[in-house]
């Protein structure tokens, strides 16, 4: 029967994949271990989209997973398991299908090193039909090694023409340039691929209600960075009637509300939380690790607006409790900053600072409780304090003898908040310090932060000191040998070098553009005749100052200002002209007279008139004791005095 079968199939085809599935099942009932009618099941089901099924059957039946690897490959891939598609799709050998599945499964697995090198393998057989795909391919890839920090932004050119004829490329390009941050340029091809999609002549409308939500949502996102945010508005609320009817997948349709919920003007935080939890992304359609990131932080920050804060504290608890500590992956991080924040209370004043601080004694080398803490000491206007607390931290990981520990000591997202407080304080002696000793532990790492290294560099490059200069050197002799088209590179190997006078140094000089490229649009006499540049702040401030001073009275166009008679005194006459001194203390006054010194007379006893002998006790003669004597002479009497009654 089976040999009957495989005969009817050479001979005949079938296009509908549900009536291939069901001959093939129809065939393995009567003979189980018929190899092609197995091989034929496995291909339905994955074109038929049932993917769960397909991998279900491959791991049921292992023969299957050795007789067609790709398919095997595939299926994984669709299924969502992208590491161990890369893993079966890599060890198939002289595959062009092979490379192609493992570099989009590489891709999406943020495995940037296999699928470059897929990517590689493929661009050196060339095939016509396959340039267009792999030159989408290539700038998704270069984006991804951008925001993965797998390549510097110097390093990738920019858009060329090439890349603006079709709606993918400019799309592409248009990442690359949101990872550079160059912001204004990734609108501008946006809007190109937005209006190619449009316009395409091969797509159905379908298709193009398809395409045309992740570039309508990228821009969304763009045009929120550049505070754009009534075009923005109008743009999600475009992107929001037509993704009703797209037959978009699930991921891009979550990462399209997000982007929506987050540009239009909700007012009720627990409708906005409603929407945005009414939908979830299955695990075979795994987020990129920045987008998950995103939406958790989003996530997070509604419970927090929506007084969840227990449910906060408890997730950060448990998060501490499971993960090893410290650590500064993403997702610890954020869970626990929102727990910090719901400790807090979600206010900014040192009583939140106090409610915190006890959780402190229990996590002490939480990294993500420590940030948060140094954020509110900072808007609580305690800069020394905040420093004191990062600074603690860093001495607690130096003590540490794990080595992951220093890892995380010497992290550059520690060492630029440290080199920011620093920075706001004015204390540029110690910044150098740190840049120092963070290039110092990472150079002689073989995956060195080249955005740490390189800030190291510059800043010892300031320096006067011949020991500063030659470690910037040594840095960028290794930035330089890690990146050799990165320009940034380029420039601080020379400027470390500039003493030296060989021929490397020379003729890297000049790949540099020259001093007369760069002051080509510089008008000398404009700028001589603007003056001494000053900082906004010291703008705003010299406005600030112009508008509090009163203007200059003109004495033409001003009136009389009119004095209520309540303000008046109560002997003023208008007619009587004020005496101009009396401003003046009285001591300074031409009119001031000063008081008489008085005369000895006055000093002498007062009162004193005639002495009556008669009050003499030792004359008077004796008797009873209770007699009282009283003198009646003129000279001693006294006016009776008023007492109170």
């Amino acid at each position: 029967m089976s040999s009957t079968l495989a005969s009817l199939f050479k001979k005949s085809t079938i296009d509908d994949p549900a009536e291939a599935l069901k001959a093939c099942e129809a065939t393995l009932r009567e003979t189980s271990d018929d190899s092609q009618a197995q091989q034929t099941k496995a291909v339905a089901l994955l074109k038929l989209e049932r993917y769960q099924d397909a991998l279900q059957y491959f791991e049921q039946t292992a023969s299957l997973q050795g007789s067609i690897p790709e398919v095997y490959a595939y299926c994984l891939y669709r299924a969502g398991k992208f590491e161990e598609a890369v893993k079966v799709a890599s060890a198939v050998e002289d595959s062009r299908g092979a490379h192609h599945i493992t570099l989009q499964a590489a891709y999406r697995a943020e495995d940037w090193d296999a699928a470059n090198k897929a990517c590689l393998a493929l661009s050196k057989s060339k095939v016509q039909k396959e340039e267009f795909d792999l030159r989408i391919n290539k700038l998704a890839l270069d984006a991804e090694a951008l925001w993965l920090e797998r390549l510097s932004a110097g390093s990738i050119p920019r858009a060329t023409t090439d890349d603006l004829a079709a709606f993918e490329t400019a799309y592409n390009a248009a990442c690359i340039s949101v990872s550079k941050g160059q912001l204004q340029e990734a609108d501008i091809l946006l809007k190109r691929a937005v209006n190619l999609c449009e316009h395409h002549e091969e797509l159905s409308a379908e298709d193009k209600a398809v395409e045309l939500v992740p570039l309508k949502a990228q821009r969304i996102f763009v045009l929120q960075k550049l505070q754009k945010h009534d075009e923005a508005a109008e743009l999600a609320k475009e992107l929001s009637a037509s993704l009703k009817d797209a037959a978009v997948d699930v991921s891009t349709r979550k990462l399209a509300e997000n982007n929506i919920l987050a540009s239009v003007n909700v007012f009720n935080p627990f409708l906005a939380h409603k929407t945005f939890s009414s939908s979830s992304v299955p695990k075979s359609e795994r987020l990129f690790a920045n987008q998950s990131t995103s939406l958790k932080s989003n996530e997070q920050a509604m419970q927090l607006q929506t007084f969840k804060y227990d449910g906060l504290i408890h997730s950060a608890r448990k998060k501490s409790f499971m993960d090893a500590l410290p650590s500064t992956s993403p997702d610890s991080l954020l869970t626990s900053m929102f727990g910090t924040a719901a400790l807090a209370r979600n206010e900014v004043s040192k009583a939140a600072v106090n409610k915190v601080l006890p959780e402190l004694e229990k996590r002490p080398n939480d990294v993500g409780l420590v940030v948060t803490l140094v954020q509110l000491y900072v808007l609580t206007g305690n800069g020394l304090a905040a420093v004191d607390m990062l600074r603690a931290l860093f001495d607690r990981l130096e003590k540490s003898p794990n080595d992951k520990d220093q890892d995380v000591r010497y992290s550059p997202g520690l060492i630029g908040l440290m080199v920011s407080l620093l920075r706001t304080q004015g204390r540029r002696s110690q910044l150098k310090q740190e840049l120092a000793r963070g290039a110092t532990y990472w150079r002689t790492k073989p995956k060195a932060p080249s955005s740490l290294l390189r800030a190291a560099g510059i800043a010892l490059l300031e320096s006067s000191h011949d020991e500063d200069t030659k470690v910037a050197s040594e840095i960028f002799e290794k930035l330089y040998a890690q990146e050799p088209e990165d320009r940034s590179a380029i420039a601080g190997y020379v400027a470390s070098h500039a003493t030296d006078s060989t021929a490397d140094v020379k003729s890297l000089s000049g790949r540099l553009s020259s001093i007369d490229e760069l002051t080509a649009s510089i008008n000398a006499d404009s700028l001589e005749n603007a003056g001494i540049p000053q900082s906004a702040n010291a703008l705003a401030i010299a406005q600030a100052g112009q508008s509090r001073k009163r203007p200059a009275v003109d004495g033409l166009s001003s009136k009389k200002k009119r004095i209520r008679p309540s303000r008046m005194p109560k002997d003023y006459d208008p007619n009587k002209k004020p005496d101009p001194e009396r401003w003046l203390p009285l001591r300074d006054r031409s009119t001031y007279k000063p008081k008489k010194k008085r005369g000895k007379r006055d000093d002498r006893t007062q009162g004193g008139g005639n002495v009556n002998e008669a009050l003499d006790i030792s004359n008077r003669p004796a008797g009873t004791g209770s007699e009282v004597v009283s003198g009646n002479t003129a000279g001693n009497k006294k006016k009776k005095g008023k007492g109170k009654k």
